[in-house]
């Protein structure tokens, strides 16, 4: 089964043949963050399987960022673009937890923990976060645990 940075690759391939400039652009950029960071530090590495899906989540995350910005700037069409690009990374990443799959990872956590009040919010983020593994953006975690704990 060929890595995750081969499958992004092989699909830049197919974008550039096709020429869709969307995946193509986003596919590249996806790309480049990967080899930044494969050369950044005391010696150049290949980069796990997990080490790229947190690269490519941290893209989406960068991509409806700037769209949020651009949509509240006036700026639609740039805020369109800035989605496509979202989308493409997307299909990428593993599915997204539902509301009542994160509850219930985070009720469990809490039960697991023994934590009550809003001091006991970092144990159960230390303890639900191996769990969801890129499956939900970690502001949306610490709204749900801060809500249980303190509500």
């Amino acid at each position: 089964m060929p890595t995750l940075k081969e499958q992004l690759r092989t699909d830049l391939t197919a974008a550039m043949k096709a020429r869709d400039e969307t995946r193509t652009r986003t596919l590249r950029m996806a790309l480049t963050s990967i080899s930044n960071e494969e050369v950044s530090g005391d010696s150049a590495r290949e980069l796990s399987d997990d080490e790229v899906l947190k690269i490519l989540t941290r893209e989406a995350k960068r991509r409806r960022e700037a769209a949020a910005a651009f949509d509240s700037a006036g700026r639609a069409g740039q805020a369109a673009t800035e989605l496509a690009e979202e989308e493409v990374l997307a299909g990428y990443l593993p599915a997204q937890l539902s509301d009542d799959e994160l509850a219930t990872l985070v009720a469990a956590a809490i039960a697991e923990t023994g934590a009550s009040g809003p001091s006991g919010i970092g144990q159960v983020m230390k303890a639900v976060t191996p769990k969801i593994a890129g499956r939900a953006e970690g502001s949306r975690v610490a709204a749900l645990v801060r809500s249980q704990l303190t509500g």
